[in-house]
């Protein structure tokens, strides 16, 4: 009987740690040195950090930032313990800008949404680091990717992200789905850009396109 109760120990130990550890999923680079050299040409270096909303401002930072995605955060990619990695970009001693990426529920599974910024948050380059889709030829095509360079959070502020309309005209509406067939991971990708620009404006500028 003892043996028993130290074998359900130890289960029950085991399933607690492996529950806590997939709880948190970050998003990370695949391949930092190539990547960092292909966003950035001419950088010479990186350097990361990594962030959460719990040691950031806890339950208070979550609900601000579900106020300004609009939207609540749900399932194991938006815990409010989520590691998030971002990279410092250098030129020298120089910083010139940012690679940050997020987690975002699509249509068949996971997928990751990267962006390279300048140092306003202003985006250089988008691109999924991991799509699963019917349509993922067409949203990996350079040219969907091109559609989001220049824009920063502003141009995101009026896009619901729940119906995935934009309530106020803007760059936000030359955004074109390419497929058909794409519509609900066209819609998470918008969100996951949504919500990458809300995190570094949180964790990294300062709060500088703050309503």
């Amino acid at each position: 009987m003892k043996r028993i109760r130290q074998k359900l120990l130890i289960v029950a130990v085991v399933l607690l740690m492996g529950t806590t550890l997939y709880a948190a999923v970050g998003c990370d680079l695949n391949d930092p040195d190539k990547d960092v050299a292909r966003l950035f040409p001419g950088s010479t270096g990186y350097k990361t950090f990594y962030m959460s909303i719990d040691k950031k401002g806890g339950e208070a930072l979550l609900k601000r930032i579900e106020q300004r995605l609009g939207d609540t955060f749900q399932g194991l990619y938006e815990t409010s313990d989520v590691p998030y990695t971002v990279y410092e970009i250098f030129k020298g001693t120089e910083k010139i800008g940012y690679i940050h990426g997020v987690n975002q529920k699509g249509q068949y599974g996971g997928i990751q949404v990267f962006l390279a910024l300048d140092m306003d948050g202003n985006i250089k380059t988008f691109y999924f680091q991991k799509l699963t889709s019917r349509a993922a030829k067409e949203l990996r095509n350079e040219a969907f990717g091109q559609q989001f360079a220049g824009l920063n959070l502003t141009d995101f502020y009026d896009y619901d992200v729940k119906t995935g309309k934009n309530a106020t005209p803007g760059k936000l509406d030359a955004i074109k789905n390419p497929s058909s067939e794409a519509e609900s991971d066209f819609r998470a990708a918008l969100r996951a850009t949504k919500k990458n620009l809300i995190l570094m404006d949180e964790f990294v500028l300062g709060n500088k396109y703050l309503k």
